[in-house]
């Protein structure tokens, strides 16, 4: 049996590490590996319960016989639906921050960044795009800040080699600013919602590494740009059609959306309820002044343009289901002992933090950088109370792992989501991005790892 799961991941890993050559979704994969892994457990489950929960399952029979309808019914309501909830949080604070996304979108709320391009230097176009996306990629999800960005860059830019180069900027900014914060990429919010990390502790530790793997890239690729850059004329978009809203109206949006982000690590400190129902809460209040601003336009019965790419939306749902389906693998992994099996394998050969924090970095680059991450999670539960461990809260362990998978996901473009819409919006070779992007990413990724395994360590 555990053969047969073994066997099971090994395939779908590989599916999703080739999905560029293969055409394949890796949402789809991931959903039905998570499916199928389950179905397995279930068929064997008598074994995997004894083992696991014998207290529990002997609670929860009350003294009667066991039976295999028992064993099913346990396995539903007191282990499957465990990971469906740690899932669920995922995916609802994914949710929540699209349509904050899409309402702020809607409303042109981010014309600002056009009116920033307004220039044909191209260091002064590189780092616009660069810095604006590192921001607002370590408040948003990664995907989102990416073909937000990828999409008003298309319309600005004229050479497709020009184009090709700010998007692999977008993508390694959108990485690298999504991995410095808990909100701005999905792994984060698992390692938040787990209580591996708490918010200021995480950033300020991500901090000089985000930094190095960011900044050192980005002078490469301003290297390669020429002095000046073929742009379009770039005017504010005409919005009579969609939206009546002056400046200061779109600025307040802005705030409620963007601040309302920020104050959702203090949420959580403060209710120590889930992150995503402070996600809730924030998508709620910008709801309401979104239709307060825009009552004349809808008291008209007028609908709404909306402006977000189709990319876009199709993008983070896809996103949403591989995060759903990547939690499904990880918990039956766990359940199956397959997880401790593993880790005892990698305290056999692979000991050293900073070692292990590499061979993630490496995984990561082939491999989806979530799925990696959670490679590496689900080996470990988070240590309590044992405050000097790597395994403690805000222990070292979360914190490399975390930075690992998401700056390997700049070496190849196909090591994460953001790295695959870039190259099929632009049609990238996976050997041109890596002689000319991905070996100057690899060398300052491998740096700031050092530098982290030695501020930590």
């Amino acid at each position: 049996m555990i053969l047969l799961i073994v066997t099971v991941l090994i395939i779908g890993s590989l599916l999703i590490a080739t999905e560029k050559y293969t055409n394949i979704n890796k949402a789809a994969v991931a959903i039905f590996v998570g499916t199928l892994g389950w179905i397995l457990y279930v068929c064997f489950g008598a074994d995997f319960v004894m083992g696991q929960h014998a207290v529990d399952y002997a609670t929860f029979l009350g003294g009667a016989e066991s039976s295999s309808a028992d064993v099913k019914q346990f396995i539903a309501y007191n282990v499957f639906l465990k990971y469906v909830g740690k899932a669920s949080e995922i995916v609802l604070f994914l949710l929540a921050t699209m349509v904050i996304v899409e309402i702020l979108q809607n409303n042109g709320c981010f014309d600002f960044i056009s009116q920033l391009l307004r220039t044909r230097s191209s260091q002064r176009m590189l780092w616009t795009l660069s810095v604006v996306t590192f921001l607002i990629s370590a408040n948003l999800d990664n995907l989102t800040t990416t073909v937000m960005m990828l999409t008003i860059m298309h319309d600005v830019v004229i050479r497709q080699r020009q184009r090709v180069l700010l998007g692999c900027a977008i993508v390694i900014s959108a990485n690298c600013g999504g991995a410095l914060t808990v909100i701005g990429d999905p792994s984060g919010i698992v390692l938040w919602n787990m209580g591996a990390v708490t918010a200021s502790n995480f950033s300020a530790s991500m901090a000089l590494p985000c930094l190095i793997a960011w900044l050192v890239p980005i002078f490469w690729i301003g290297r390669q740009l020429p002095t000046r850059i073929e742009t379009q004329w770039i005017v504010l978009p005409y919005r009579g059609d969609d939206t009546r809203l002056n400046v200061w109206q779109r600025v307040v949006m802005l705030f409620v959306g963007i601040g309302g982000l920020w104050f959702i690590p203090t949420f959580h400190s403060i209710t120590k309820l889930s992150p995503f129902l402070g996600a809730l809460c924030v998508l709620c209040v910008l709801w309401i002044v979104n239709e307060i601003v825009n009552r004349k336009l809808m008291n008209t019965d007028e609908m709404i343009q909306r402006r977000v790419p189709r990319v876009l939306q199709y993008g983070v749902i896809q996103m949403m289901l591989f995060v759903l389906g990547i939690m499904l693998i990880v918990g039956f992994v766990r359940e199956t002992g397959v997880a401790a099996y593993m880790a005892q394998l990698v305290d056999r050969y692979m000991g050293n933090m900073l070692v292990l924090g590499f061979c993630t970095q490496m995984l990561s680059c082939v491999l989806d950088n979530f799925m990696s991450l959670m490679a590496m999670v689900s080996l470990r539960d988070v240590a309590d109370g044992v405050q000097a461990t790597v395994y403690a809260q805000n222990g070292a362990f979360w914190k490399m792992m975390a930075y690992a998978s998401a700056v390997g996901g700049n070496i190849l473009c196909i090591g994460s989501i953001t790295g695959l819409a870039l190259m099929k919006m632009e049609r990238i070779p996976l050997g041109w991005y890596f002689r000319n992007v991905g070996l100057v990413a690899f060398a300052a990724a491998t740096v700031g790892l050092v530098a982290m395994y030695i501020m930590l360590m």
